[in-house]
């Protein structure tokens, strides 16, 4: 119960800011919604992933049918972020913020209520509702350039990075208590009450006197591409395990990808008006931070899905603490803490060294926690302080990314360079939580037979090595021409 207390005592707060913030539309008023804002869709995204097995159990479907509770999300997600932020770069990132939260409430209601009534397509259905809400991030960092104090910026910049691992951590660590003392439909209508405060915030929020592009419009071929290329990528890379990694489908979806995106850039480079500009992607100034934004998150997606299910594991096996879902998410309780924490901290640190330094710290930090993990990781005690560490590396590897994009773009360019790195995160995230389960399940003797604890070891020692070869890219300094927060400031 003092998980869920927390949680909204830390919601509270920010109402009480934005109340706070004096007139309307006032930059601290502002600033706080849009956290409040990013930390509902973060939220929203892991909510459920404690708690699949209940959700398996109500529904009686199987663990693989279980799992969509979380693809869907994340395919709406990976499809809706990057045509939000144009769309925002376009007509104004307050609008798309508002249609946003409006579909972060609806999918919620949808999902909640179909969970009373038992129907798993109902609930996948409102998954993927909340999933379109992900525009709303590159649109966060969009109206924040425009509405912050270039003082604050900096700052206010970091903390909405934050919120996409804060949120996410939070997410695991609220499921299993709410889901034991009030049922799974808890959980949505938990993510119902966000949106419905952070929309009723917004609203308060004055529209820009006018649209960055008045006279642009969206890229509908590169968008329906772009969408098809993300769609076969992450349902390959979700249901890989499942189908079987050389069946024809998944053989199929593969090819699939890359046959659209091979045509998705032939189609970019020769539109006026492009859905995604190439060099935001590719382009000397954020190749390298793009790259290194997908590496950082196939390593703490990977660490995220591997602790439930090492701590869930029966001490019979010989390893593992046979924890119930409601104490798995309390064991998360120091990540979401310390990555609470590392935002503020990030911001005094890129004044002073610098945000790639920021970033390669926490990566840093990333692989000695996991390398921790796979060693060490006999006592609770052991995996808690892994884990505070873990949380205080990844909150600044991902407080520092806004930072990076925002400062190598400009400001017309900020909705659509923040949507692509939202959109590299979750196809890490994806990549992430597949591979941990394939080297885990690569180390049982037998079909359906349990795993075995070397598993896990090699699972989080590559999960560590992943996160520092996120630090070695960019320690090229001439990948960013200019410092980020000199840019900013």
């Amino acid at each position: 119960m003092w998980v869920l207390a927390g949680l909204i005592a830390a919601v509270m707060f920010v109402v009480r800011r934005i109340r706070r913030g004096g007139s309307k539309g006032s930059a601290g008023g502002g600033a706080a919604v849009l956290l409040l804002a990013a930390f509902g869709v973060a939220l929203a995204q892991t909510i459920v992933l404690a708690a699949l097995t209940v959700f398996a159990r109500e529904l009686d479907v199987s663990a693989t049918g279980a799992t969509w509770l979380l693809t869907a999300f994340m395919l709406a997600s990976a499809v809706a972020t990057p045509v939000a932020g144009r769309l925002g770069d376009l007509f104004g990132h307050r609008r798309v913020i508002v249609t946003g939260l409006a579909l972060l409430l609806a999918g919620s209601v949808v999902s909640a209520v179909s969970t009373h009534l038992g129907s798993y397509t109902g609930i996948v259905a409102g998954r993927v509702l909340q999933g379109l809400s992900g525009g709303v991030f590159p649109c966060a960092f969009g109206l924040a350039r425009q509405r912050v104090p270039a003082e604050r910026l900096g700052g206010v910049v970091a903390a909405l990075s934050a919120m996409f691992g804060v949120g996410g951590a939070l997410g695991l660590v609220a499921a299993g208590p709410l889901v034991d003392v009030t049922g799974p439909a808890a959980l949505f209508w938990l993510v119902a009450a966000l949106a419905l405060l952070a929309l009723a915030g917004m609203i308060r929020v004055p529209s820009s006197s006018a649209p960055a592009s008045p006279a642009g419009r969206v890229d509908l071929a590169g968008a329906t591409l772009l969408a098809g290329t993300l769609v076969a990528l992450l349902l390959a890379v979700s249901q890989g395990r499942a189908w079987g990694w050389s069946s024809p489908g998944i053989i199929a979806l593969f090819g699939t990808a890359v046959a659209l995106a091979t045509a998705f850039g032939v189609v970019e480079r020769r539109a006026a008006a492009p859905l995604v500009d190439l060099r935001l992607l590719i382009g000397p100034r954020l190749l390298t931070t793009n790259v290194a934004t997908l590496v950082v998150a196939v390593g703490m997606f990977a660490a995220v899905t591997l602790l439930p299910l090492f701590v869930q594991t029966p001490t019979a096996l010989g390893y593992g603490f046979g924890y119930s879902p409601a104490r798995t998410g309390l064991l998360m309780a120091p990540m979401a803490v310390c990555m609470l924490l590392a935002a503020p901290l990030a911001a005094r640190v890129s004044t002073a060294r610098g945000t790639r330094a920021v970033f390669r710290a926490g990566a840093v930090l990333a692989a000695i926690a996991l390398a921790g993990l796979g060693v060490l990781h006999e006592h609770i005690v052991e995996v808690v302080v892994w884990c505070a560490l873990l949380g205080l590396a990844y909150g600044l590897a991902f407080a520092s990314l806004g930072g990076l994009v925002v400062g190598a773009v400009g400001q017309e360019q900020t909705g659509a360079a923040t949507g692509i790195n939202t959109i590299l995160r979750t196809v890490g995230g994806a990549i992430g939580s597949v591979l941990a389960a394939v080297i885990v399940a690569s180390s049982a003797t037998a079909p359906g037979r349990p795993a075995a604890e070397s598993g896990y070891t090699t699972a989080f020692l590559v999960s560590g090595a992943i996160a520092l070869g996120a630090a070695a890219m960019t320690a090229a300094r001439g990948s960013v021409t200019t410092d980020p927060v000199e840019a900013i400031l």
